[in-house]
């Protein structure tokens, strides 16, 4: 197994000074990655020009979408757009893809929303269109994620990526779009084996984390996060405490959890949501 690669993903620029000051203090605790999503609404930002300010302010991490939505964009444009970056990132840029799930954002934008099946070809689509444009333009392709839980997104991941990005969240049955439940450690251990099953290549293998708590107490840390949301859709908290998208104890445990996982999924490159950027800070040094 490899060594870890820790990120980060910012979901709020602030102003331009709080950007800059998270950005710097993201490559200060150890973060090798800075990632942002791309969404629509209230202070959500355009994920391309932050990169680029992001990386005239840093000096050692890498920078990247985690993930592009792919069907909200016209596919010459998005590579456009791309390309820019990338030149602009002089190869530090990972472009992550994926396929969106958020019904009600593409009906803020007026974009017609798509069966799963229509969205993954289109993403399959940008792909092509990517490699094609690069190469048109001169650039080096950046390093590709492609981030999914379905069985199409995760068979051209293991065609097309250099990174496979889990996040472990699937829908839920009957729901509105975009109401997720947490995958348990078995359905986890499918989704990889899936995933292995149709990878020939080396593959660097991302888990998107739910919820970082450092505690004495993993139960109660557990019970808690349960009774807040109901993305976990279980009906003990107890089943919590193995989820692989939930980081709950102590420093050494967390690092032990990780360890763990790394040796039972392949999970070396760990991406953690913002709130808990200092958080998981004691975990990084403790595994470096």
């Amino acid at each position: 197994m490899g060594n870890f690669k820790f990120g980060v993903s910012l979901r709020e620029i602030g102003s331009r000074d709080a950007w800059i000051a998270k950005c710097r203090r993201a490559e200060e605790l150890g973060y090798d990655v800075i990632t942002v999503p791309d969404h629509l609404g209230t202070g959500r930002f355009a994920p391309f020009p932050v990169l680029a300010m992001a990386a005239a302010v840093t000096e050692r991490p890498r920078l990247g979408t985690l993930v592009s939505n792919v069907p909200f964009y016209n596919l010459a444009l998005f590579a456009r757009e791309a390309s820019s970056t990338a030149a602009l990132l002089d190869g530090r840029l990972d472009l992550g893809l994926g396929s969106g799930h958020m019904k009600a954002e593409f009906d803020d934008a007026g974009l017609p929303w798509r069966k799963a099946a229509a969205r993954i070809d289109y993403l399959a689509e940008s792909v092509d269109h990517l490699r094609k444009h690069f190469k048109d333009e001169g650039i080096d392709h950046p390093r590709l994620l492609i981030a999914g839980n379905s069985d199409g997104v995760l068979g051209l991941a293991a065609e097309h990526a250099d990174v496979v990005g889990f996040a472990g969240l699937r829908q839920q049955p009957g729901k509105p779009p975009g109401t997720f439940k947490l995958d348990d450690a078995e359905a986890m251990d499918e989704r990889v084996a899936y995933f292995r099953s149709r990878s020939d290549r080396e593959v660097e293998y991302n888990m998107l984390v739910q919820h970082v708590e450092v505690t004495d107490d993993r139960e109660e840390a557990a019970a808690r996060w349960h009774e807040k949301t109901e993305r976990s859709a279980v009906p003990d908290a107890r089943d919590l405490l193995d989820a692989p998208q939930l980081l709950l104890g102590t420093v050494e445990e967390i690092a032990g959890q990780l360890e763990d996982r790394r040796e039972r999924y392949g999970f070396t490159y760990i991406t953690v949501f913002e709130p808990f950027l200092e958080t998981f800070a004691p975990v990084i040094r403790e595994l470096q």
